[in-house]
């Protein structure tokens, strides 16, 4: 999920409050997050002998052996002056599951600054550890698991289920910290296109802030669309939008730009118009069957679908780790009411002749896609 923060506590009693940990794949968060929480452990007053900041990004193995050691003795080294010291190993790139993750001269750096971490910091001494992609399953993770506290960032992944909803309270988060309101559709749309990437989010709604200007404080759908740029999987995301709210004028200016980006008519069909039309059919059978309402926004059909049978389930699209793809499911949900079910089998069946005709007669196919587009979104 675009990366909500997740904070994994040790057992009551075993945690080391001098010993902070922030990880993730998601790069921008961890080092915005390692960055806040250097600020706060070393304290305001903290000068050039109260921080000691080792670069963790490191070339080979024997590099980042030597970074693990030299952040080893600096955790054993006491502050000049007294008082308190924090010692940041920052942005270390060899907990991840790589060649260099996997070195055995990493490995035996890393058991020794685990033995120094488990005997215990010197009094004033503070440690945190900021890592990019860091293994879970390695063991000095799982011992500073059980120690300290780890706050993970990961970047959303789209092939699992719930990544959208998450993509979605980043983006409301975030525009409301700006001052920023924006409407449920834009907010979706800005999820597509950036993924849930905390870096792009941010980056886009600076965009918009500035586009906007202190006299206008809420972003419409037409806001992101003119000023966030559209990648392949955003106009595919639009197009099937379009269709399913059947607005036949943006439907052909969407599929025009595809066109023009050198995607095919078949691949158009495939990626886009068929999955929309098939998402209608299936949750407006659904929906007949078992007499379901509209959710009132896309990520609330999930909830709805676990209240069925699984039998009644069964036969639904589902993402790679097995999950039904809910969200697609609840986007078609939403519109389903512009359609009626025996025209939504026959669209499909449309789509099937479609196909057979992009494939087989050399038609013009744009003038197909057009012809299927203009049956499709006819009101």
């Amino acid at each position: 999920m675009p990366a909500p923060r997740k904070t994994r506590t040790a057992p009551p009693g075993a945690r080391n409050a001098a010993v902070r940990v922030v990880a993730g794949s998601d790069e921008a968060e961890v080092k915005r997050r390692a960055t806040e929480l250097a600020a706060e452990m070393a304290g305001p007053d903290a000068g050039d002998f109260g921080r000691d900041v080792i670069d963790g990004m490191a070339d080979n193995a024997g590099e980042a052996a030597g970074r693990i050691d030299e952040t080893r003795q600096a955790l054993l080294t006491l502050p000049f002056f007294g008082g308190e010291k924090l010692v940041w190993l920052k942005n270390a790139n060899f907990l991840a599951d790589s060649v260099l993750g996997r070195s055995a001269a990493v490995t035996e750096a890393l058991e020794r600054l685990q033995e120094t971490l488990i005997e215990g910091l010197p009094d004033g001494v503070k440690f945190l550890l900021s890592a990019i992609d860091a293994d879970k399953r390695r063991t000095f993770y799982k011992a500073l698991g059980k120690a300290c506290d780890i706050e993970v960032f990961d970047k959303a992944d789209s092939s699992r289920s719930g990544w959208e909803e998450g993509a979605r309270t980043l983006i409301d988060t975030r525009a409301r910290e700006r001052g920023l309101r924006m409407g449920e559709e834009a907010i979706e749309l800005l999820a597509m296109l950036t993924g849930g990437d905390s870096r792009q989010v941010d980056n886009e709604l600076e965009k918009i802030d500035v586009y906007l200007g202190p006299g206008r404080r809420e972003a419409a759908l037409e806001d992101v669309r003119a000023l966030v740029p559209l990648s392949r999987a955003g106009v595919v995301f639009e197009l099937g939008n379009a269709l399913a709210a059947r607005q036949t004028s943006r439907c052909f200016a969407l599929v025009d730009q595809l066109l023009k980006q050198g995607e095919n008519a078949v691949g158009i069909l495939l990626v886009a118009i068929v999955p929309t039309v098939r998402s209608l059919l299936l949750v407006k059978d659904l929906m007949h069957r078992h007499r379901l309402s509209p959710p009132q926004a896309p990520w609330f059909f999930n909830s709805i679908l676990n209240k069925l049978p699984p039998e009644a389930t069964e036969h639904l699209p589902r993402k790679k780790d097995g999950a039904i793809n809910a969200y697609a499911l609840g986007l078609a949900a939403a519109h389903a009411k512009r359609f009626e079910l025996a025209e939504l089998r026959e669209l499909l069946e449309a789509c099937l002749t479609a196909n057979v005709r992009l494939v087989t007669s050399g038609l013009d196919e744009r003038v197909v896609l057009a012809e299927l587009i203009g049956r499709v979104a006819k009101r």
